[in-house]
């Protein structure tokens, strides 16, 4: 059972590294580059923070992945994703892989269409501000998902299970 507790670190390790990432994306970098006097300053920031940070976010969320698959299959806890009331399970897999498409599909079209064109000078403050809440109600959902992992893997299940 060693194995599984070491992929039980991993895996909390994974996710602190990932979703404070996010965290400081959302609540210092986006607010940042909004208020800079030169659009095109910031969106040459962004991308080079950008290209950096997905890397360390994909190592993560790779981790992440790959420990909490382990774990269910040692476990053998494929079931409880037909119960309600490991609802956290399900939006950890949805997080999971809606970060996943975004690291290793959407990001790498997005640099490759970039290195064909050249960076665009029309952003706005605006374009930072909305990409701020979308990072905003992930940041959100990840949060109140591993509130949700930590009661209910300590035994705090919803009524009924």
């Amino acid at each position: 059972m060693d194995e599984f507790v070491f992929a039980r670190v991993l895996h909390v390790l994974g996710v602190v590294l990932w979703i404070s990432g996010v965290a400081m994306v959302t609540t210092v970098l986006l607010p940042t580059l909004a208020r800079m006097q030169s659009p095109a300053e910031a969106v040459e920031f962004f991308v080079r923070f950008r290209q950096r940070f997905a890397a360390q976010a994909r190592v993560s969320t790779l981790i992440v992945g790959l420990s909490g698959f382990y774990m269910v299959y040692v476990l053998d806890a494929w079931q409880r994703f037909t119960q309600w009331q490991y609802w956290w399970m399900h939006t950890m897999v949805l997080i999971w892989l809606l970060f996943s498409v975004m690291l290793f599909v959407m990001e790498p079209r997005g640099r490759r269409q970039q290195a064909t064109a050249p960076v665009q000078t029309n952003v706005s403050a605006e374009t930072f501000v909305k990409i701020q809440r979308k990072h905003l109600f992930l940041l959100i959902l990840s949060l109140i998902t591993i509130a949700g992992a930590v009661a209910g893997s300590h035994g705090w299940l919803i009524a009924g299970s």
